[in-house]
């Protein structure tokens, strides 16, 4: 491992920058919806205004980071890694079946470019809500906007490929992406030698460990950097299956990796550090348009983490969270009540997992081994 001190990785959850979030930008896609109860993308919006009052449209490409991008700036924080939980698309071709559809016009993907995102995981439950046309969009947009990607791809292949990132200091970041089907995503997705799709992995299973570790061991060079970035779990609820678990300290253990950055649930859940690597269970969603949506208020989805990894000579991780708070579909600041709430729940959550977060500074938290 590298010696010196590159600037700190930055990964987040789910970013899904469609449907209410892409009619406030200044290219808004056509607002139909294909959802029981709301049809028209524009009902977000106007849900998320009867809660927190009026939202100026259309606002700059910037807008939805909001102080997340200021935070980023500060730590020179590189690489930046999300999970892009939305096509980038104009396809009308929406998947049959699916009871949510997610996209962002070609034209707004800038919003992404203005947080100055390097790579972004597309193996999710999203990627292909408006078909393979949507998918073949989402990757030509990424591209024409220099933004790597991992997960998803025209074939079997290329959905398996990892992004390569240069790491300040030396060497690579290689970003692995991954889904389950236990987060939503149709078994027809996979992607295949014949067709586009997802890299989707069928179990937590010590032989599916093994393949992926001779898939990292075909592509690591001696001083990458390697993160494994998996779709899985549900959207709501702090367990951690045990199969899950296990699997997870199979990936640090065999396939050496050195980030497992999970997301799918709406909310953070705990974080375990794992022979010195941190396993992020459920990073949160970080961008939505999910604000005017009640019924789940118990778990503060409204709040968001920013997560800042960074490895000593030993390579053994230091990991610094900047919790958020969304308000008007752009992130702010997290208060002294919210920041209290998210201390009790890792102080709960990490008993399992021993760890412990601890006040760090006025905006940030350091998670440590117990």
């Amino acid at each position: 491992m590298d010696t010196t001190s590159p600037p700190p990785l930055f990964l987040c959850g789910d970013v899904m920058t469609g449907r209410g979030i892409d009619q406030i930008l200044a290219h808004p896609s056509q607002p139909l919806l294909h959802e029981s109860y709301v049809h028209s993308a524009l009902d977000y919006v106007r849900l998320a205004e009867r809660k927190a009052g009026p939202i100026a449209r259309p606002v700059a490409p910037a807008y939805p980071w909001g102080d997340a991008l200021a935070e980023l700036d500060r730590r020179g924080a590189s690489p930046r890694i999300a999970n892009l939980e939305t096509a980038i698309t104009t396809s009308d071709d929406a998947w049959p079946g699916k009871a949510v559809h997610y996209r962002m016009h070609p034209g707004n993907v800038d919003c992404l470019q203005a947080a100055a995102i390097d790579c972004v995981a597309l193996a999710n439950n999203h990627v292909l809500d408006w078909g393979r046309a949507g998918l073949a969009d989402t990757l030509w947009a990424l591209d024409a906007a220099h933004i790597a990607h991992a997960g998803a791809g025209p074939d079997e292949d290329s959905a398996m490929r990892p992004a390569s990132l240069p790491r300040p200091g030396g060497g690579r970041v290689l970003v692995f992406a991954f889904a389950m089907h236990d987060c939503g995503t149709p078994a027809a997705w996979r992607a295949t030698a014949g067709h586009s799709g997802v890299n989707l992995l069928d179990d937590w299973s010590a032989a599916s460990c093994d393949r992926i570790a001779a898939r990292i061991g075909k592509d690591r060079r001696a001083d990458d950097l390697v993160v494994a970035s998996i779709h899985w779990g549900a959207n709501w609820g702090y367990q951690i299956d045990p199969a899950q678990r296990a699997f997870a300290h199979g990936l640090v253990e065999r396939a050496g990796v050195d980030i497992v950055h999970g997301h799918s649930s709406h909310h953070p859940l705990g974080i375990e550090l794992h022979a010195g690597k941190p396993i992020l269970y459920g990073c949160g969603d970080f961008i939505n348009d999910y604000e005017g949506i009640g019924g789940y208020d118990d778990y503060r989805p409204d709040l968001a983490l920013m997560v800042f990894i960074s490895f000593d000579a030993a390579g053994d991780a230091d990991l610094r969270l900047v919790p958020l708070r969304r308000s008007h579909f752009r992130l702010e600041y997290a208060g002294e009540v919210d920041i209290a709430w998210l201390l009790a729940m890792f102080a709960y959550e990490g008993r399992a997992l021993g760890t412990r977060v601890e006040r760090s500074g006025l905006h940030e938290l350091h998670m440590s081994a117990a």
